[in-house]
């Protein structure tokens, strides 16, 4: 009753939030979707021009969208997915204009676009790109495309995410996690749409193949209030939708070093009105996961998939998208020499399935609804083999049922957006340990249930030309083993500086993530007693967030510099009871997270292109475990660092276009070094250099050739409760690829 009489306060605080932000009064900016182009077309004496032609045309693809200037030479396109474009504005009497675009969801991207006299047949190209850094936005970000991943070396295997860490400032894998800003938890949205996860480490296998991605958003700070339930990341994946094929199918065969294979078969269509993308891929490999001992012993992975994408436009207001993504991946968890010759085997299998379906409806001319239920499957099962001194069973499966509605308005200086957002939750929890000696055993099965609700409203205020306010609300209630609510508040600004033309940005916000449904009772908790551990119920982490930032766009350069820092009270991580191999989540009392980073971009030359990003942090808790797997020892006082604490990360990479369609891409990462032991002490740095090169052959055939870590430098990566308990990182990886194009 009592958790019934404070969320009713709440929702009725969330719904007038609602009503004011449509009001027209200022509240956040957001990430959904869809973005937004608008702009005003003049001649040479600044008047306006109407029914000028527009065309907004996709840089990677087919799809394209048209429009006309209305009387006083505006338009607009409410329905644009993320990605790069191309505009072109024609009149008669007036030569045509073009210039490159960058589109973000939830973003307005604002154009001024001026058309000298001459033959209309005349086309002028715009130099500089618009929306290369959104000089608008409070959001720290990092957005990379199709061709992109396809020149960052090793990037198009099916279990990478170098289309991540090449990228994006503090991100790198370390015990075959993703870490990024510190944090091991991120959220993964396709077009704008979250495939949520409230599991901790729990799966080490991927959820999307990197070659059906067109477009990766990634957010790092700054969020808005539609998103942010996972502080450390916000990675929006735009998909293939098969605009960028015309009835073309596409096998793509690799192999390399460690008997490794990543390939793929996909084929898409598009008409004027539909399109559709599907692919299957299968992959393998001898080096699965980071290994124990510089030596890869008994680590073989495989993993096969499937995705598929339809778009259908029924009227020119409504629009429907399906995404759905199927995958299974199983690895043996590497040995040393002494576990290989004892006959340890054992295994981790894992699955994961998402369905998501969007209805867009558009309302006049500057507003949209869309509504999205979604369903998600995730699995992880440890099996410990006959062998091993203690026999361990591990087994998880979590349903999510729920859904997202969002209505946005870009009306005058104001770009608001209001929506709900749950899912419910079901997971099967099987725990199993058999003493090899003794022949006892515990088996233990639980079925916790849970659900969350969510409530937002936001909008992106341009109080003048050079100033835009941010502010929203984010009301959310969790239920599971225990109840919690957070009301999570959002504000920041973004001030274009007069000569220059940079911004400076600065933003506030407040973070609320749902805990994992995992409960210890009964035999396991007697278990972990007899270990000297007890697990206290878990509650979510609360997160507040501070940053400002400056945003430098320079003939075509785009240079981003950001300082962030983050106090997390239960904060999320995780533990295992004894030698069983089960890992447990926990929280520990307080996090605090800071650091600097940067990013670079040159312009995308005819010839080359250049990225680098770098940051400088650390990540440092303190207290008890205040939730969780706990021994219970009495905390001292005092911050210590925490094992995935590095303080200086770099990577940096550059493509070259060389003749006859020949490219040539290198990258280097180097890392300051993990935390050693219970530290303060580091481990030494290291640095990793990659090459990838591709050739056409046609029209039809390519080759690709790519090396990872060419001077094959092999070090011990880190020391972690997590499979193998310390990690070298990956030797040299040498592969070779041939994709073919044909018509069907």
């Amino acid at each position: 009753m009592r958790s019934r009489n404070l969320w009713s306060p709440i929702m009725w605080l969330a719904m007038v939030c609602v009503f004011v932000s449509m009001s027209g009064l200022a509240a956040g900016q957001t990430v959904g979707i869809f973005g937004s182009v608008s702009g005003i077309v003049d001649d040479p004496q600044r008047r306006p021009i109407p029914q000028a032609d527009i065309t907004l045309r996709a840089q990677l693809s087919s799809w394209r969208e048209q429009a006309q200037t209305d009387a006083g030479g505006k338009f607009l396109f409410t329905t644009v997915p993320a990605g790069e474009y191309v505009i072109s504005a024609a009149r008669q009497g007036f030569q045509t204009v073009e210039q490159r675009i960058i589109v973000r969801s939830g973003d307005v991207t604002s154009l001024a676009l001026a058309l000298p006299l001459g033959a209309v047949s005349e086309t002028v190209h715009v130099t500089g790109t618009e929306g290369t850094i959104n000089l608008k936005s409070v959001t720290t970000e990092s957005l990379v495309t199709r061709d992109e991943i396809e020149h960052t070396p090793g990037a198009l295997r099916s279990n990478s995410l170098d289309a991540v860490t090449q990228f994006v400032p503090g991100a790198y894998l370390v015990h075959d996690l993703l870490h990024i800003r510190g944090g091991h938890q991120v959220s993964w949205l396709v077009d704008g749409v979250p495939v949520p996860n409230t599991n901790i480490s729990g799966n080490v296998g991927p959820q999307f193949d990197p070659k059906d991605i067109e477009t990766i958003e990634i957010q790092r700070g700054g969020y808005s209030a539609e998103f942010g339930d996972r502080t450390y990341g916000v990675f929006n994946v735009v998909p293939r939708s098969g605009f960028e094929r015309n009835r073309e199918a596409e096998p793509l065969l690799d192999y390399g070093s460690f008997r490794e294979t990543n390939d793929q078969f996909s084929l898409g269509d598009h008409g004027d009105r539909a399109a559709y993308y599907v692919s299957v891929n299968a992959n393998r490999t001898d080096l699965g996961l980071e290994t124990p001992v510089a030596d890869t012993i008994h680590d073989r992975g495989t993993g096969v998939g499937g995705f598929g994408s339809w778009m259908y436009r029924a009227t020119p207001t409504d629009q429907f998208r399906l995404v759905a993504s199927v995958r299974a991946d199983h690895y043996q968890i590497p040995n040393g020499p002494d576990e290989q010759a004892a006959g340890i085997d054992d295994h981790q299998r894992e699955r994961d399935g998402f369905a998501n379906f969007s209805w867009l409806h558009t309302i006049g001319s500057g507003a949209f609804v869309t509504v999205s239920p979604f369903y998600h499957y995730n699995r992880a099962a440890f099996d410990g083999g006959s062998n091993d001194p203690i026999i361990t069973t591990d087994h998880r499966a979590s349903r999510y049922v729920g859904g997202q509605a969002v209505l946005a308005v870009s009306r005058g200086q104001h770009n608001g957006r209001v929506g709900v957002y749950g899912f419910h939750q079901q997971d099967d929890v099987l725990f199993g340990l058999q003493s090899g000696a003794s022949g006892a055993a515990l088996n233990q099965t639980q079925v916790p249930t849970g659900h969350v609700e969510v409530v937002f409203a936001e909008d992106q205020f341009a109080a003048t030309g050079r100033l835009t306010l941010n502010g929203g609300v984010r009301v959310t209630r969790f239920s599971g083993a225990i109840t919690e609510s957070a009301v999570s508040p959002r504000v920041g600004a973004a001030i274009r500086l007069p000569g220059c033309e940079c911004a400076v940005r600065g933003s506030y916000g407040r973070y609320y993530q749902a805990p994992p449904l995992t409960t210890v009772s009964g035999a396991l908790l007697d278990l972990a007693v007899d270990q000297g551990f007890g697990f206290l119920p878990l509650k979510g982490e609360r997160d507040e967030q501070y940053e400002v930032g400056v945003a430098i766009p320079a003939r075509g350069w785009a240079i981003d510099l950001d300082y962030f820092r983050t106090n997390a009270r239960n904060f999320f991580d995780h533990d295992v009871i004894g030698n069983s191999n089960i890992f447990l989540p926990l929280t520990i009392d307080t996090a605090r997270i800071r650091g600097w980073e940067a990013t670079m971009r040159s312009p995308r030359g005819r010839r080359a292109q250049a990225h680098l990003a770098y940051a400088h942090q650390s990540v440092e808790g303190r207290g008890a475990v205040s939730g969780g797997l706990t021994s219970f020892e009495p905390p001292g006082g005092e911050f210590f660092f925490l094992d995935h604490d590095q303080r200086d990360t770099l990577t940096a990479g550059v493509d070259v276009a060389l003749p006859a369609g020949t490219w040539l891409s290198g990258s280097i990462g180097y890392g300051s070094g993990f935390l050693e032991g219970d530290g303060p002490a580091h481990k030494p740095a290291h640095t990793i250099v990659s090459l990838q090169g591709s050739k056409p052959f046609g029209q039809r055939w390519t080759v690709i050739v790519t090396a990872l870590n060419v001077g094959d430098t092999h070090f011990l990566l880190d020391e972690s409760n997590t499979f193998g308990g310390t990690h070298f990182n990956s030797p040299r990886q040498v592969s070779a690829g041939i994709r073919y194009r044909f018509h069907y």
